[in-house]
């Protein structure tokens, strides 16, 4: 053949590579005093380290330090974890699913387990629901008006996840058919949700449109909120909003990256205020952003965290231009910021019903609330939900208008459970 083809890459090659060369986990709660040691080692490929930790992250677990090298043909990382209490992994079945997930066993009776944050995590059918992707420009009221239009074309919303970041917004909206109580198969009803949640999100007067999709395949959320915000482009500016993501002593996340010329890497190094998950959305964005995580190391203080990465383009370029370096630095501030939770953190806990979310956020918006940030999921018959609010202005919240929509929801219904340094709210009026 003549002529620049693409290259052949036999499907079956990394099965059969997982099968010959099969990962080991280690699950070592010994070496530690404060920490469970959790040791992977396997055939390198791209893409294994985000795949690592996201099932920790997954876990709910904490990773308070890790030593990552995957330089040629294997993988082998090093993780210090501790579930969100402190305590180390004791369970058989988390053991035990991790390892499992990891591809170290290929059979197992564990198929589900439960977070020490009560979430069960699992295996999860595609089928089960119909998955919906919003993002566009935020604004107050918004996820009250997605949730008023689901509602009266009869979609109940079983889970949803909001992230708003740089005046814009993402969301993953997982609904059934309140007829059938399965995924929306009937075509006309689905362009009637794409075309009027189209519409809410028509609202747009800074040049960038909004989007409204149907995924297809499985999901994992919290990746995708991340892949959906960037092809978004909000690392884009935002001075206003960086202001707002200094914390209490002044400090912004630091990212800086250089070259390493005598080792051929390009090395990024980060510091910012550690919290769960941070790992996960950092390797994230420097996956999806096509580069190979060669060497790395994590450590933290108790407050803060530090990471360095030595890295490449998949082509095993370094990072040339300072114009690609600027773009590393915003889009790693971008992927630290989204998560971050701004306002006062509302948890709600009744019995689900269709229709639920539509009437909890009319009476946040109908009372001056905004929800910067949104965790919505289903537990048997039970709703629990998640929300970070602000005011309309994304300022800090009266405590009077809290308790009286608390009083209006419910009060044993609704209630306040904690507050991020930048939320902090307003004391009550005299």
């Amino acid at each position: 053949m003549s002529g620049r083809g693409c290259p052949y890459f036999d499907p079956e090659y990394d099965t059969l590579l997982a099968r010959l060369n099969p990962p080991s986990v280690v699950i070592d709660n010994t070496s530690c005093a404060d920490a469970t040691l959790v040791k992977v080692d396997s055939a390198n490929r791209h893409g294994i380290l985000l795949e690592v930790v996201q099932v920790l992250s997954d876990m709910d677990l904490i990773i308070s330090k890790a030593y990552i090298s995957s330089d040629g043909g294997w993988f082998m990382d090093v993780f210090h974890v501790t579930d969100q209490l402190g305590q180390k992994l004791t369970d058989e079945g988390i053991i035990d699913y991790i390892q499992q997930s990891l591809g170290a066993k290929q059979e197992s009776l564990t198929t589900e387990v439960r977070t020490c944050l009560g979430r069960t995590v699992g295996l999860q059918s595609i089928a089960e629901h119909t998955a919906i992707e919003l993002t566009g420009r935020d604004r107050p009221g918004l996820l009250s008006e997605v949730s008023g239009v689901l509602k009266d074309l009869m979609c109940n919303v079983v889970a949803a996840e909001v992230w708003t970041h740089n005046m814009r917004v993402a969301c993953v909206v997982y609904v059934t058919d309140e007829l059938t109580g399965g995924p929306v198969e009937d075509a006309n009803k689905l362009t009637r949700i794409k075309e009027q949640l189209s519409q809410v999100l028509r609202n747009d007067n800074d040049g960038k449109s909004g989007k409204t999709d149907f995924s297809l395949g499985l999901t994992h959320t919290e990746r995708r909120l991340h892949q959906m915000m960037f092809a978004d482009r909000d690392y884009e500016g935002g001075d206003e909003f960086k202001e707002r993501c200094i914390d209490e002593k002044g400090h912004h996340p630091i990212v800086t990256v250089h070259n390493c010329e005598e080792k051929g890497y390009s090395v990024v190094s980060l510091r910012c205020r550690d919290r769960p998950k941070l790992l996960f959305d950092t390797v994230c964005t420097l996956t999806d952003m096509q580069y190979v995580v060669f060497h790395a190391s994590v450590d933290t203080d108790g407050t803060y965290a530090y990471q360095e990465y030595y890295i490449r383009h998949m082509d095993g370029c370094t990072l040339t231009c300072e114009s690609e370096k600027q773009r590393v630095i915003q889009c790693l501030e971008a992927a630290i910021e989204r998560r971050t939770s701004e306002g006062l953190r509302l948890e709600l806990s009744t019995s689900d019903r269709v229709g639920l979310l539509s009437d909890v956020t009319r009476i946040f918006r109908e009372n001056g609330l905004s929800v910067a940030r949104a965790d919505v999921s289903t537990r048997g018959e039970k709703a629990v939900n998640v929300f970070y609010v602000t005011d309309t202005a994304g300022n800090p919240v009266d405590m009077n208008i809290v308790e009286a929509v608390r009083k209006e929801i419910g009060l044993t219904i609704l209630q306040v459970k904690g507050v991020s340094e930048k939320g902090r709210p307003r004391a009550q009026a005299m």
